[in-house]
């Protein structure tokens, strides 16, 4: 008797023991999958910033989102927002919804199917990736996505050297102060590239074309597509690449790329900064330097600009002129090092010991540098 009450109520507790088991799991799975909803809700809310195509954060896209922020801040890529065509790509103005305005090098779609093409877009990538000055353009990042390819630069208000000398306004806004500080920014990325990688890094296309400058005027050397990693230990030969008017001579015939070369072609921007178009016409009389001796520096600078009236400024751009004509010396060796070249803008120079206007372009190649430590003042 005993034994036939006790069964049903050990079965009574068996079964209400499996309810409450079976109520708590399904309790605790409902909280988990609540918990789990919340957490992803909040960690989409975090992303959004990135996903609305936040700046830091382009680096970690997968692709795909980029894209799409790219494709919706240029209407597609619509020509409305080009500001540029180079070697092998167009340059595009994009707002990003975070509100960061960048520049896009896009490669044209013919390019992109070229191995040659594909191989200077991802050099450009491999490059700017590792190094970092203040006067060499930024990378944000870079989509390879299978319809369209794209470098993600920081944007350069006022476009290109090239364009700022050619157009009448903005070469009058380019005063003697800020040619020589655009020059002693190109020189210091220089030098930053020969001296300060772990491995030198040759440019291989210095022009005004690959020279930007931001809202201050401030220089940025940018297009390292056909940049070079030397080889400390080989000849280096390479083929002919740059831009025509600004490759060393010795090119033509060694086909071996040293830093010398980036040394010439910064020289050939450096007088063109001065003189305000390429200086063409003095780079054809360097063969023949008594052409030089009735060829004054002030009938050669840009005659769109006062000339200077400062002390200062007038000795800076003969110093400036002096190491330009050393960077063009024909001889690859008797060119100085951009280092050199930056240790010399650096170095202390008290006054002119003659007028600006008596001094000849042959005096300058000769490196007659025509300043001291005089205390007298010589009239500009």
């Amino acid at each position: 008797m005993a034994s036939s009450l006790t069964n049903p109520i050990i079965l009574g507790v068996l079964v209400a023991l499996c309810v409450d088991i079976l109520i708590f799991t399904t309790f605790f799975i409902l909280c988990c999958l609540l918990l789990s909803q919340f957490k992803v809700k909040n960690n989409r809310a975090g992303e959004q910033p990135a996903k609305n195509g936040d700046i830091c954060s382009i680096w970690n896209y997968d692709g795909k989102i980029a894209y799409q922020d790219i494709i919706a801040a240029t209407e597609d890529f619509d020509f409305r927002y080009c500001i540029g065509v180079g070697g092998y790509g167009s340059v595009y103005r994009a707002q990003l919804p975070c509100g960061k305005v960048v520049a896009l090098k896009k490669l044209h779609r013919l390019e992109a199917e070229n191995p040659a093409f594909d191989k200077s877009f991802r050099n450009e990538i491999k490059f700017l990736t590792k190094i970092r000055h203040r006067n060499i353009v930024k990378l944000h990042g870079f989509c390879l996505h299978r319809r369209s390819m794209f470098l993600i630069y920081e944007y350069m208000e006022k476009g290109s050297l090239f364009y700022n000398l050619r157009d009448e306004e903005e070469a009058l806004e380019l005063d003697w102060t800020r040619r020589i500080e655009i020059i002693k920014g190109i020189a210091h990325a220089l030098s930053y590239l020969h001296h300060d990688c772990t491995r030198p890094i040759v440019h291989r296309d210095i022009s005004s074309n690959n020279v930007l400058l931001n809202s201050n005027f401030e220089a940025f050397v940018a297009d390292f597509g056909t940049a070079k990693m030397l080889n400390l230990d080989s000849s280096n030969h390479t083929i002919l690449v740059g831009t025509r008017g600004y490759i060393a001579p010795e090119l033509a015939y060694t086909m071996t790329v040293t830093e010398k070369c980036d040394v010439y072609s910064f020289g050939v921007v450096a007088l063109e900064t001065l003189m305000g178009k390429h200086p063409e016409e003095v780079l054809s009389c360097l063969s023949s330097l008594t052409s030089l001796v009735n060829m004054k520096l002030i009938d050669v600078l840009d005659s769109r600009l006062p000339p200077p009236t400062s002390q200062l400024v007038a000795r800076n751009l003969v110093q400036v002129a002096t190491l330009t004509f050393a960077c063009l010396n024909q001889k690859t060796k008797s060119r100085p090092t951009m280092k050199e070249v930056c240790k010399e803008f650096l170095s202390r120079q008290t006054s002119l010991i003659v007028p600006l206007r008596m001094i000849s372009l042959f005096e300058l190649v000769k490196q007659e540098m025509h300043v001291g430590e005089s205390s007298e003042i010589c009239p500009v």
